[in-house]
């Protein structure tokens, strides 16, 4: 099973199109795709990958080993309410934990603070992209995840460490997305990250050439009215390898109210008879502009017995 890629080079000329289609088709069938050429420096990248790769291995590595999840699997039992990875979260939008956090280094500080700037103009344009298919204004997302504030941003730093027995747990448990927008930097070396599409759990590969990998989330498919889904995803554990994921959140904003589009809400709320009636002039033409006459409808009748 291909996992779509989605290549934003393609947007500007002749395939733009054809390249909003499979956009399209990607966050209605799947719920998760691959972007090259989008934009974020990948020296940048590289050095966001072994800058935490460093990290993990002077400040992180022998504190998990020696933790209660590591040593939970010495007694060689299945483990369903445990997560085998080691990590830790970075605020970055509407404000910054970053210089809070004990034993980042300031390089990591630095770079991490770049890499976010052209990450969240990437996620952007990519919601403006979603907007444009659904046939809503083009800052729609933005705006709706915008609260007080403006969109929340956030990014979990992971490793995945090796396991010696990686059957009696998971690197991550089966789980959606809560928020928005998610796009994950991951490692181009160790695999483990799997989704859940028509019944079967796809394999993602490790991500080569600096690919972003980007899945939707709880907030996508509600404003979508479902359309745009949110797909059940999981990390399997590796015995001969340390996963590396850095997945940032363009969420909305904690005081965001968050509700379906208007735009994508089927008519409700009308009498059958009324529908028949307009039905009789407009059957053999297309059923959207009938939809959208009953919304308006119903959204007459409604105010004015408000």
């Amino acid at each position: 099973m291909e996992i779509p890629m989605i290549d934003f080079d393609k947007l500007d000329g002749e395939k733009r199109a054809e390249t909003m289609a499979l956009l399209h088709q990607a966050c209605e069938k799947w719920g998760f795709f691959q972007i090259e050429n989008h934009g974020v420096d990948k020296k940048l990248m590289e050095k966001v990958k072994h800058l935490v790769n460093v990290h993990y291995e002077e400040s992180m590595k022998r504190s998990f080993y020696e933790s209660r999840i590591a040593k939970a699997l010495e007694d060689q039992e299945t483990r369903s309410n445990i997560d085998w990875e080691s990590s830790f979260f970075i605020w970055h939008r509407p404000t910054s934990n970053i210089d809070g956090l004990m034993n980042l280094s300031e390089d990591l500080r630095k770079t991490m603070d770049e890499y976010i700037a052209q990450l969240v103009k990437l996620a952007e344009k990519l919601s403006e992209l979603m907007c444009e298919n659904l046939g809503l204004e083009k800052g729609y997302i933005r705006e709706a995840f915008s609260g007080n504030a403006g969109p929340s941003v956030g990014t979990k730093v992971a490793k995945y460490p090796q396991c010696p027995r990686p059957e009696l747990v998971r690197g991550l448990r089966e789980h959606t997305d809560a928020g928005g927008i998610i796009l994950l930097l991951q490692d181009d070396q160790v695999p483990g990250l799997e989704f859940f599409k028509d019944g079967e759990w796809v394999v993602i590969p490790p991500s080569k050439n600096n690919t972003i990998f980007v899945n939707t989330g709880d907030q996508i498919e509600i404003l979508s009215n479902g359309r745009y889904k949110s797909a059940l995803h999981r990390v399997m554990a590796d015995k001969n390898g340390s996963r590396l994921s850095i997945a940032t959140f363009y969420n909305p904003s904690g005081d965001a109210i968050i509700s379906p589009a208007p735009k994508l809400l089927y008519p409700n709320h009308f009498r059958f008879q009324d529908y028949l009636k307009l039905y009789a002039t407009t059957k053999f033409a297309d059923k959207g502009p009938r939809f959208e006459s009953m919304k308006n409808m119903a959204n007459e009748h409604h105010s004015l017995h408000a």
